[in-house]
């Protein structure tokens, strides 16, 4: 008997993440069907991917760019669906059976919660959803039955890991880092930085911020708060290590000193498709390893002087509370303004730490009080850059 297609809603479908699952998706020969597409503004290119995958819905966020569109091609069986709101109460339809939250940044916490609050499997690519709310989010989800499922490469990697033992055998979770382009760079070189070589990643195809986060490593200090609530584990069992070729995506250490690790090509297909037919196994369109050629796996500690957002979101994760919401929404603002070539590439992190430690701590913060301190931290980065 054949089984009903997995019918997917693609939040973010137009962004790194998103192209690569609609990949997989349309490599799943009938098994995987992309129910919704959403974008912000990106509407071209939605377009066409309604054109090739007939989603039920396509969801605009932004009401100018859904205006200024041309939508005479869109399919007479897909539904266009204009503002963010909308998105909030499609995720919640009983049609949907996994949603991949793919929405780059904060912006994609509040969609996050509301598959949450509908108790549906979530596919999570959005690693500020817990960075900001990990407490709040991981709570709702053991209500209302909502099961969570890690796309970072390092934290599905940690999620196989993890299937070799029980939670109280865990010693530590190791996230391992690139390193990113300027691993090897002296204080002068990276004082000289330029916007489009921090664009340039060694290893891995991303979108612009993330690439600029993996240069900076704050994208595991934000992976460091992402492991702490995902996995329930204290930010003592966490660390960080270096490994430049991107093939071992992370690595779990049990109390009797067994290393479990996953390897595999840097390519975000083989998360995103280990994600979305959990908890089976299928072959893949991901490339593989090929062990009859040399294959050398370097490791280092990470340096602590270079790589000061490490620091950062330990302390993050060990204090909890609103401080997780507070670095994210500094580090987007301050991406933003290098990106905007008004923020030197060395001043992001000094920054982002600068508003950390000038925020109002709230030990248990409420959705209204968390997005409230987003809005701050964002005003409080322009007021450090134009000061």
């Amino acid at each position: 008997m054949t089984q009903p297609a997995t019918n997917v809603a693609v939040l973010g479908s137009t962004g790194s993440i998103g192209r690569n699952a609609l990949e997989v998706i349309a490599a799943s020969g009938g098994q995987l069907r992309a129910i919704l597409l959403s974008a912000r503004a990106n509407t071209a290119e939605l377009l066409a991917q309604a054109r090739q995958h007939q989603p039920r819905w396509l969801v605009v966020a932004d009401e100018a760019a859904a205006r200024r569109q041309d939508w005479s091609g869109l399919p007479t069986s897909t539904k266009l669906v204009v503002g963010g709101e909308e998105l909030d109460r499609l995720v919640a339809d009983p049609q949907v059976d996994i949603v991949l939250a793919a929405i780059v940044g904060s912006a994609g916490l509040r969609s996050t919660l509301a598959a949450i609050e509908a108790g549906k499997a979530i596919a999570l690519a959005n690693k500020e959803t817990l960075v900001m709310a990990g407490s709040l989010v991981m709570r709702r989800a053991a209500e209302t039955g909502a099961y969570i499922l890690p796309v970072d490469s390092e934290h599905s990697a940690i999620f196989q890991a993890l299937q070799a033992g029980r939670h109280e055998e865990i010693r530590r979770v190791i996230l391992t880092a690139s390193g990113g382009p300027f691993l090897r760079h002296t204080a002068d070189e990276l004082s000289r930085v330029t916007v489009q070589e921090a664009l340039v990643h060694p290893n891995w195809q991303m979108g612009p911020k993330i690439t600029v986060d993996s240069a900076t490593m704050m994208n595991k200090a934000l992976e460091i708060i992402e492991a702490r609530w995902l996995f329930s584990l204290s930010p003592e069992q966490i660390e960080v290590v270096v490994h430049p070729q991107s093939i071992v995506h992370s690595l779990v250490e049990f109390v009797d000193g067994s290393v479990i690790a996953q390897l595999g090509q840097p390519d975000m297909k083989l998360p995103i498709q280990y994600a979305l037919y959990y908890p089976h196994r299928r072959p893949g369109m991901a490339p593989r390893l090929d062990f009859s050629k040399v294959l050398q796996l370097g490791f280092e500690p990470p340096d602590q002087a270079r790589f000061g957002a490490l620091r950062l979101g330990l302390d993050a994760a060990r204090a909890g509370g609103s401080a997780g919401a507070v670095l994210n929404a500094a580090n987007e603002a301050a991406v933003e303004h290098f990106l905007a070539g008004q923020l030197a590439f060395t001043k992001i992190v000094p920054v982002c730490q600068a508003v950390v430690e000038r925020h109002i701590f709230i030990a248990d913060p409420t959705l209204p009080q968390l997005m409230q301190l987003d809005s701050w931290a964002r005003e409080e980065i322009s007021r450090c850059i134009c000061a």
